[in-house]
């Protein structure tokens, strides 16, 4: 399989998962603006996973953009990483109509952990086909740092939402803002 092929394929499941997170917003039964205010758990939590998807699909570009030939490896991590993130509706859909309940909150938090293991998987299975690239392997570090605080911020989360879930919500968002702009190491050592 080439490249572009793993590419096209993984843009396309990305797509239809931010898809099916809006098509399960409903809208309100009035045209008031009170109306939406019940919505407003459903929207957020909407506007976290979109966040979350749309960051993946980024770091997911520039660490494909290092793979020189795509291996079985690495199409079996990719798709770990797109299985864990095809389940991300489902946990956005029940924490935003749940009004972000702990037993919610924490499936989001496991799910979201599963997702940044598989990404890691991922990136460990792509930088063994760049073993001679010592720039990218120190941009890979830095991503792996990286992971370790998600790792961590994920983990922390879970025994968290048993005491507040605003504060596991505050460690999504810590991470989000962590990741929202992919590592520009990556690219500077594909140039070189």
């Amino acid at each position: 399989m080439n490249k572009s092929r793993l590419e096209a394929f993984s843009d396309g499941v990305i797509a239809i998962i931010i898809t099916i997170m809006v098509l399960e917003i409903k809208a309100p039964p009035s045209a008031e603006w009170s109306a939406l205010k019940p919505l407003l758990p459903t929207l957020y939590s909407y506007f976290l996973s979109f966040l979350f998807i749309g960051i993946y699909w980024g770091n997911h570009h520039h660490l494909l953009h290092t793979v020189k030939s795509v291996n079985s490896g690495i199409i079996w991590a990719n798709l770990n990483l797109l299985f864990w993130l095809s389940l991300i509706p489902i946990a956005t859909g029940w924490m935003g109509q749940n009004h972000f309940a702990t037993n919610t909150v924490i499936v989001y938090a496991v799910l979201l952990l599963l997702s940044g293991v598989a990404f890691t998987i991922l990136q460990f299975t792509i930088q063994k086909t760049n073993i001679s690239n010592e720039k990218l392997a120190d941009a890979f570090a830095g991503l792996r740092v990286k992971a370790f605080v998600s790792t961590s911020c994920y983990l922390a989360s879970i025994p968290l939402a048993f005491v507040n879930t605003t504060v596991s919500g505050l460690l999504f968002l810590a991470v989000a803002i962590m990741w929202l702009v992919p590592d520009k190491n990556i690219e500077k050592a594909m140039k070189d």
